[in-house]
């Protein structure tokens, strides 16, 4: 039975699409198959009036989220147009030139980032970084200054850039190798030590690290003492508004990365280092002190801990109040000073604030990054990021490997050697594979802070008003897709720490059956749940877990055979195997339970038909090696098992399906299964030909 994690999700982020109204409606307005709005944007890129180029750049930022228009862009190389404005010589041009390649690069996926770095966007966009680092050192305007100039501040332009380097890295290793080579380490650590100042610029550095430095021994060499001060500087930084949260978790995240380790392992010279910069050399944990890699864990837990103490139902209810405060306030002003000035007094004022008489603010436009203006909601979802961010970081911090990413799931299966079951299958059942590890240091540190009570209390279900207010505001509605998202990570992070964790430092045999209470009521309560995958994925895999606990320690179960099978029923038509797998895990489990008890007959025998059906007739080998694997534990031993096995005539069934599955093996497996994954294929079907012969036993001992 594989380990599960969680998956690794692509952030796409988006740019705000400048203030040119003209070509932002030709943009939205834009046909399936009506190349002009990308024609003509894309010839206005070399107009000389730098305003007109601006325009044109905002333009495309928008039109590049219209997916059908992509292959219009990449046929009149919009990326070899764009690249050069990088290093326009207006700022503005050059601002609305990175978010249109970042919008691009978030919305195009791999393929399209994978052209970009071919048509050599990496060049200008190095270039340009370099340039606003350079530009940090001599800009020495005064903090109004910086305020009065910021749509155009070198850093506003690093923002952006620094998110279209993230977009294309997450997609192409051959970005990550040239950000290797050009020393970009140097440059966003330099834009990161400047968290105290501007903290957007800093979130955005902190997301780029996270991706850079996974499986990147060449960078991780990189990192010098002082570069890890810069990281142990943003992560003891003093928290001031919800963004410094979501900053600390993620440079927590940049430290700890998805193998259970600390991502930015360094080859340091012989030197002390202080306790969270220690966090980055994880790799050399074998020549750390015991005590400092305790340290180390205790330092990232302590941030996550106090992330996950946050109720994120009461900060909507809260900010959205004060939102709604700030509003009238605001209103209430400007109607005061149009009754006492007039109208024209008010106008004047605003052309004096705004340069080059531009009367439209960008604001105005946007794609799906907020307006400054919008500081409660930020602040809202930049607390539902860290939770989420603080959530799968404990999730990797469980596992001392890091599969591929497409294996979010594994195949289960008994994994027992030659020797077993040779007299009796019943001798062995079936056994979880690839046991769970979990360090004492990082076991004594979710302990000590209160993970598993955290991580607990966010799988329940988002708060109803929060919904509410969220569903009647369409700036604050997407919150609810992150609300249910905090949800399933905690569902995941619940499967990890119960399948490693001790059942005293879950809180015991009554915390347990409370939880089990409490994931059937989550079940149950959504009468349309098999709807939505992520939360079926989730909610499948935390009741796995926590059935196979306590089945183990022989804790009885609280949900009936009736609600499981109900459950069951719904998840095996899931489009996703991860449900699928799970599911069937679940009936083995439960099912090997029931086969020790009496006047289960029946139970067994619907069950067993279930397993048999999905074994013989699923379209995935992975999930049909679980469901035989399911069904060797649930008929492996106990007098129930035997009856219900002969009356379903589960020997002969097996027989006949004994060759199709090497077959389906032998043509199939190659081509549509990772290594890990036919080794434990090729486990099964050893395990059936040994189990199908124990049945024969079985079937002979009671028809005699």
């Amino acid at each position: 039975m594989g380990k599960s994690r969680t998956k690794r999700f692509k952030r796409p982020q988006f740019s705000p699409t400048g203030n040119c109204q003209a070509e932002a409606a030709a943009a939205e307005n834009a046909e399936e198959d009506d190349e002009g709005p990308a024609a003509e944007l894309l010839e206005k890129l070399q107009h000389p009036t730098a305003e007109v180029r601006e325009c044109a750049c905002a333009g495309l930022a928008r039109l590049v989220q219209q997916k059908p228009v992509l292959p219009a862009l990449a046929r009149r190389d919009a990326v070899r147009r764009l690249g050069p404005l990088l290093l326009d010589p207006s700022l503005a041009v050059r601002e609305t030139a990175a978010g249109a390649l970042r919008n691009l690069s978030a919305c195009g996926g791999f393929e399209i980032c994978d052209d970009m770095v071919t048509k050599d966007v990496m060049t200008p966009l190095v270039a340009l970084l370099k340039e606003c680092s350079a530009g940090l050192d001599s800009n020495e305007m005064s903090p109004q200054e910086k305020k009065d100039q910021s749509k155009n501040s070198i850093e506003n332009i690093a923002n952006e850039a620094v998110n279209v380097l993230w977009n294309i890295c997450e997609c192409s290793s051959r970005a990550v190798s040239i950000f290797n080579k050009e020393g970009c380490l140097e440059i966003v650590l330099k834009y990161l030590s400047r968290f105290s100042t501007n903290v957007d610029l800093a979130i955005s550095v902190a997301h780029c690290l996270q991706t850079v430095t996974e499986d990147n021994p060449e960078l991780l060499k990189s990192f010098s003492a002082t570069a890890l001060q810069v990281l142990e500087s943003a992560m003891l930084c003093p928290v001031s508004s919800m963004e410094y949260i979501l900053l600390k978790t993620l440079v927590a995240e940049s430290c700890y990365g998805t193998q259970a380790g600390l991502k930015l392992a360094v080859v340091l010279p012989q030197q002390e280092c202080t306790t969270t910069s220690s966090c980055t050399i994880w790799n050399l944990k074998d020549v750390i002190p015991s005590k400092s890699q305790a340290e180390i864990i205790n330092a990232i837990l302590k941030i996550l801990s106090e992330v996950l103490e946050m109720d994120a139902g009461e900060i909507v209810i809260q900010m959205k109040e004060a939102e709604t405060q700030r509003l009238k306030t605001a209103a209430e002003t400007e109607e005061m000073l149009k009754n006492v000035n007039g109208d024209d007094l008010i106008e004047d004022v605003e052309m004096e604030e705004i340069p080059h008489k531009r009367k439209v603010r960008r604001k105005n436009f946007v794609s799906d990054l907020l307006p400054p203006t919008d500081k409660e909601l930020r602040e809202t979802i930049a607390v539902l990021t860290a939770q989420q961010t603080a959530l799968e970081i404990v999730v990797n911090m469980c596992f001392s490997e890091d599969p591929s990413d497409d294996e979010w799931e594994e195949l289960s299966s008994s994994d027992e050697s030659d020797a077993c079951m040779e007299n009796s299958f019943s001798e062995c059942g079936g056994q979880l594979l690839s046991p769970l590890c979990l360090s004492h240091e990082i076991h004594s540190a979710l302990t000590n802070c209160f993970i598993p009570k955290k991580v607990f209390e966010k799988t329940a279900s988002p708060n109803n008003v929060a919904l509410d207010i969220c569903s009647r505001n369409p700036t604050w509605k997407p919150l609810i897709r992150k609300m249910n998202t905090i949800q399933c990570r905690a569902l995941v992070c619940l499967q990890s720490l119960v399948s490693l964790l001790d059942v005293d430092h879950l809180g015991g045999v009554p915390a347990l059956q409370t939880l089990a209470q409490h994931l059937s009521q989550l079940v149950f309560s959504q009468p349309d749940f098999a709807k939505h995958d992520d939360f079926l994925e989730a909610i499948s895999g935390a009741l796995r877990a926590l059935l196979q606990t306590m089945a183990s320690k022989n804790i009885s179960q609280c949900m009936t055979p009736d609600q499981l099978m109900a459950f069951c029923k719904a998840g095996i038509h899931s489009s996703n195997i991860g449900v699928r797998v799970n599911v069937v895990s679940i009936l083995g489990i439960t099912g090997s339970v029931l086969a020790k008890e009496a006047g289960t007959l029946e139970t067994l025998k619907t069950t067993g038909r279930f397993l048999l059906e999905v074994a013989t007739k699923d379209p995935s080998l992975v999930v049909a090696g679980e469901a035989l694997d399911a069904l060797f534990d649930v008929f492996a031993d106990g007098e129930e098992a035997e009856k219900a096995s002969v009356q379903i005539k589960l020997l002969s069934a097996l027989k006949e399906f004994q060759p199709v599955f090497k077959m389906k093996i032998r043509k199939e497996g190659r081509g549509k299964y990772s290594p890990d994954q036919l080794c434990v294929l090729d486990n099964v079907k050893m395990n059936l030909r040994r189990f199908v012969a124990y049945q024969e036993t079985v079937e002979k001992r009671l028809t005699s």
